[in-house]
């Protein structure tokens, strides 16, 4: 397939990666991927590296530093 191809498809990998893609944007990549081993390789690199980030501990977000984003966002109303 077409580079331009690629960028049509890769254009919707968040979705297809995330589940909320249509079926029918979902065959389209599959039935790529199964041609373009250089598209394979990227959402599969991809959809493995948010699966490890998924797996890490969130770290946590000290109090403070809140208080002091949501002040400087203009976000003082969504502080607890």
């Amino acid at each position: 397939m077409s580079h331009e191809g690629c960028s049509h498809l890769l254009a919707g990998l968040s979705d297809f990666l995330d589940g909320e893609a249509s079926a029918e944007l979902c065959a389209e990549i599959q039935k790529h991927m199964a041609d373009c081993n250089k598209c394979r390789v990227v959402i599969n690199t991809l959809r493995k590296t948010v699966e490890l980030y998924h797996q890490l501990p969130q770290p946590a977000f000290p109090d403070d530093a809140r208080e002091r984003l949501h002040k400087t966002l203009e976000l003082s109303g969504y502080l607890k």
